[in-house]
């Protein structure tokens, strides 16, 4: 009796250790982006410019960018009301967009922070935000706000 016991429990623990592999080997994976953080100096004509800190986030095909800029608004604005798009170049050739409408509440002269923007990536993209076209767009009470990119991320780009 002992040896049938032992025997199923060996069965069974193979069974469980098979059934977990397996379910991984399924699992999607997270992704990782490397660098997390670069920054990039952004001028957006009459409303300022400067340095930008871009943070990126990837979870499989889903990507998310949070960007704090030098731009300051000059009135409060309430949260979730600035509608944003981030253009992003991809290395190779092509773009890559991350948009929504999301940012904390912000007091006047306060550093505009928006994000995070949701966008969809492909294993092995390389972004960066600098190109030949506006960067991003923001428009805020009705007002768009153009920024262009005009230096490169650094430490380099977003490698997803």
């Amino acid at each position: 009796m002992r040896g049938i016991s032992r025997g199923g429990l060996g069965v069974g623990a193979v069974l469980a250790g098979a059934l977990a592999a397996t379910a991984l080997a399924f699992a999607p994976a997270a992704g990782a982006v490397t660098p997390g953080t670069a920054t990039a100096t952004y001028d957006c004509g009459i409303w300022g410019g400067g340095l930008a800190t871009l943070q990126a986030t990837q979870s499989g095909t889903a990507a998310t960018i949070t960007l704090t800029s030098a731009v300051k608004t000059p009135v409060a604005v309430g949260a979730d009301t600035i509608n944003a798009q981030l253009t992003m170049a991809k290395g190779g050739g092509g773009t890559r967009v991350f948009s929504g409408q999301k940012n904390p509440a912000l007091a006047a002269q306060q550093s505009v922070t928006i994000g995070p923007l949701s966008g969809t990536v492909a294993a092995g993209d390389s972004l960066n935000s600098y190109f030949a076209g506006t960067a991003l767009t923001m428009t805020i009470f009705g007002v768009a706000v153009n920024c262009d990119a005009v230096t490169s991320q650094s430490p380099g780009p977003f490698v997803f």
